[in-house]
């Protein structure tokens, strides 16, 4: 399969290492061979319709900072000219998440489709400011669309909500879905020390960002209550149809108080079709939610078979490229190969 990435950073690498590493793995087990034929960063991009070198690739990356440095690159060159000018069956959009209006990845994906071109993302931005229109412009192009990478990095939520829905109906959602504000939490509830402090180290350690807004405000963990809410449930939710109250005013005697009781303080996400909403809640140590660390937990409610919650990592470029993967052998599978 020929393949565009458009965005190198941590993920854009994070899934070329993978496609290295499991070359062999690709080949016997699924018949899979992914030839990288273009990647575009936000200096330029380079071209090889023969196939990237993609151990040259990442290590010419490394040390100049763009792709355009590797024979062949050409700073400046837009991903919207590669995206019309080079033959691809796959583009994996992998560009910063934009929540305001979704460029530059949602005209990315729309380009790609337009194109005839199956795409593959991780970027929140526009699916959820735009979800229905790209879900509706894959229909109508023929072409496959998915984005398991945008909700709970390793976990594959969307790939288990899409299968439990072949039996079941599904009626709620909730899900803890962002590990940096679980990490705070947890250390919050073991050590008893002040929010600012923890923020501060996880910024140093990289589980947080520079600005930890979007995390500690639970507009996170609300854009992927409103990707599962419309992928999942069927609706049409926007970001702003999410109720969302943060972590901010958690205190060490909240989660010292709520130990007592048994209890674990989570930043929670809920997705029914009558109620979106983000927000601290108290859950009962033992209970599928309580997961420590920088872990994601998603719990589903059925009709059938009552409940089914899966855990597992939800950040890093080597646990997200596992998402990326799983949705190219997705489409390989779907495609026939």
């Amino acid at each position: 399969m020929r393949i565009i990435i458009i965005g190198f950073g941590n993920l854009g690498k994070g899934i070329c290492k993978a496609f290295v590493e499991k070359s062999d793995f690709l080949r016997r087990m699924h018949g899979l061979v992914p030839k990288v034929v273009a990647v575009v960063d936000e200096f330029g991009a380079v071209v090889d319709e023969k196939g990237l070198d993609l151990p040259q690739l990442l290590k010419t990356a490394e040390s100049s900072k763009t792709v355009a440095k590797c024979p062949g690159g050409k700073r400046g060159k837009l991903a919207l000219d590669v995206i019309d000018e080079v033959s691809a069956d796959i583009v994996f959009e992998l560009t910063p998440t934009n929540i305001q209006n979704g460029e530059p990845g949602l005209t990315h994906i729309k380009r790609a489709m337009q194109a005839g071109k199956h795409v593959i993302t991780s970027n929140k931005g526009p699916l959820v400011v735009a979800f229905k229109e790209l879900d509706s412009l894959a229909r109508k192009k023929g072409v496959e669309f998915r984005y398991s990478a945008s909700v709970g990095g390793a976990v594959p939520v969307i790939g288990l909500a899409k299968k439990l829905l072949s039996g079941n109906e599904i009626s709620e959602i909730c899900g803890v879905l962002n590990g940096t504000t679980n990490y705070i939490l947890t250390r919050m509830s073991a050590e008893g020390v002040p929010q600012e402090i923890i923020i501060r180290e996880a910024q140093e350690l990289g589980l947080a960002e520079k600005d930890p807004s979007l995390d500690i405000d639970g507009i996170d963990t609300a854009c992927k209550i409103t990707i599962l809410a419309n992928a999942v449930l069927g609706m049409n939710a926007k970001l702003s149809d999410v109720k969302v109250v943060g972590i901010r005013r958690i205190t060490p005697d909240a989660t010292r108080l709520a130990q007592e009781a048994g209890q674990m303080i989570k930043l929670v996400g809920t997705a029914r079709r009558d109620l979106l909403e983000v927000g601290p809640k108290m859950v009962p140590l033992g209970h599928p939610l309580a997961v420590g660390g920088t872990l994601n937990a998603v719990t589903f409610k059925l009709d059938l078979a009552r409940e089914i919650s899966i855990t597992g990592f939800g950040a890093g470029p080597r646990e997200t490229s596992s998402s990326l993967l799983g949705d190219l052998i997705d489409i390989h599978r779907t495609l026939g190969g």
